[in-house]
C-alpha cells in the first residue's frame, strides 16, 4: 500500500469514528431528557464518559447530580439516628432508621400472610362447593368473598385509588372554566372572587359539609365506592382544583392575541378554536397547574381519610396513633415515609406527561 493509499485510508477511519461519535451523542441528548424526568440524570454523564468524552468534566457532573444528594440523604440519616433516641415520648423514645425499617419489613410480611390466608379461604370454599356439587347438591352453592382486614399495601393503593378519583374531578372541572375565565374576561371577573374565598379553606373545614351532603345524596351505596372514599375524594377535588383552574387561566390569558386573530380570520368555531389554539399554546401552564393540584390534593387526602374514616393512609395513621403500642410510632414514621415518597412518584408521573406533551415544562 503506498503512502498516499495509508493516508486516505487512516482519514477514511477518522472520519468513521468521527460520524459514530456524533451519532452516540445525539442518542445520549434524547435520552437524556426522559433520564432527567425518570431521576436518573446522573446517568447521563456516565454514558458520555463511556462515549469517550472529558472525564474531569463529567465526573463533576456526576458529583453534582448523584454525590451531592446521596450525601445529604447520608446527613439526614446520621443526624437522626443519633438525635431519636434522645427525645422520649408517650409511646417511647422517637425509632431511628434502623426500627422503621424493620416495621416496614413488618408490615410487607403482615400484607404476604394476610393474601395467604385469602387464598387458603378461596382454596377451602372450592373444595366445599365441589363436593356439594358432586353430591348433587348445587343449588347449595354459595361463594363468599374474603372479609379480611386490609393491609398495609392495600390501603396504599387506596389511596391512590381516591386521590386518583378526586384529582380527575377536579380536573373535568378546573380545565373547562379555566379556559371559559382565560377567554372571558366577564366569565373571569364572575369566578375570580369565588377563587379567592374558596381557595384559603381548608379540608377539616369542609369535611363536614361534604360529609353531610354525601350522606343526603348517595344513599344507594356500592361495594367499590364506599361512602367513606366518596367524602375524602369530594374533599380532595375540592381542595385541589383551585391551581389547576388557576394556571388554565393564566395560560389562555396569556395566548398570543396574533394567534388568536388568525383563528378569527378563518372564522374557525369554538371548539376548533379552543382544541387548535388555544389548549396547545396553554399546555405547559395547564401541566404546571395539573402537578401543583395533585400534590395539594395528596396532602389534603392524609387529612381527610383520617376523619372519614376510608382505609387509606390516612386512616393507618391514626389508627396507629390511637393504638399505642411500642411500635405505633415506627409504624407511624413508615407511613409518612411512603406518602413523601409516594408524592414525589406522583409529581415525577406528571411531569413526565409534561415533557411527553408540551415543548417546554418547568420542573
Amino acid at each position: 500500500m503506498s503512502a498516499i493509499d495509508s493516508i486516505a485510508s487512516s482519514s477514511f477511519d477518522e472520519e468513521a469514528r468521527t460520524k459514530r461519535k456524533e451519532r452516540i451523542f445525539t442518542a445520549i441528548a434524547k435520552a437524556e431528557g426522559y433520564l432527567m424526568v425518570a431521576g436518573l440524570g446522573w446517568l447521563v454523564p456516565l454514558m458520555k464518559i463511556a462515549a469517550g468524552d472529558s472525564p474531569r468534566q463529567q465526573l463533576g457532573e456526576v458529583w453534582q447530580l448523584l454525590c451531592v444528594p446521596l450525601a445529604g440523604l447520608l446527613l439526614f440519616l446520621s443526624l437522626w439516628s443519633f438525635f431519636a433516641p434522645k427525645v422520649e415520648t408517650s409511646l417511647g423514645a422517637i425509632p431511628g432508621p434502623q426500627a422503621v425499617w424493620a416495621q416496614a419489613v413488618n408490615l410487607y410480611d403482615d400484607h404476604l400472610a394476610e393474601r395467604a390466608k385469602e387464598e387458603a379461604f378461596f382454596a377451602r370454599q372450592q373444595v366445599r362447593n365441589d363436593k356439594l356439587v358432586a353430591a348433587g347438591k348445587a343449588d347449595r352453592v354459595k361463594w363468599r368473598s374474603y372479609t379480611g382486614k386490609p393491609t398495609y399495601l392495600d390501603q396504599i393503593f387506596t389511596s391512590l385509588y381516591t386521590v386518583a378519583l378526586g384529582f380527575v374531578i377536579a380536573t373535568l372541572i378546573a380545565v373547562p372554566l379555566g379556559i371559559a375565565s382565560g377567554l372571558s374576561r366577564s366569565i373571569n371577573g364572575a369566578i375570580n372572587p369565588l377563587i379567592q374565598i374558596f381557595k384559603p379553606v381548608s379540608p377539616l373545614a369542609w369535611l363536614p359539609i361534604v360529609t353531610m351532603l354525601v350522606s343526603a345524596l348517595y344513599v344507594d351505596t356500592s361495594d367499590a365506592m364506599p361512602k367513606s372514599l366518596v367524602i375524602s375524594a369530594v374533599t380532595v377535588t375540592l381542595c385541589s382544583l383551585w391551581p389547576t383552574l388557576i394556571n388554565t387561566a393564566v395560560g389562555v390569558a396569556s395566548i398570543d392575541k396574533d394567534l388568536m386573530n388568525v383563528g378569527r380570520v378563518l372564522q374557525l368555531p369554538t371548539w376548533k378554536t379552543v382544541t387548535k389554539l388555544v389548549l396547545p399554546s396553554a399546555l405547559p401552564l395547564i401541566f404546571t397547574g395539573l402537578r401543583l393540584s395533585l400534590g395539594v390534593g395528596w396532602m389534603v387526602l392524609i387529612a381527610a381519610e383520617m376523619l372519614a374514616q376510608n382505609p387509606g393512609l390516612g386512616k393507618f395513621v391514626w389508627d396507629e396513633f390511637q393504638n399505642g403500642s411500642s411500635s405505633s410510632l415506627a409504624r407511624i414514621m413508615v407511613a409518612v415515609l411512603t406518602i413523601g415518597i409516594i408524592g414525589f412518584m406522583l409529581d415525577r408521573v406528571m411531569y413526565a406527561l409534561q415533557a411527553a406533551f408540551t415543548f417546554s415544562t418547568n420542573r
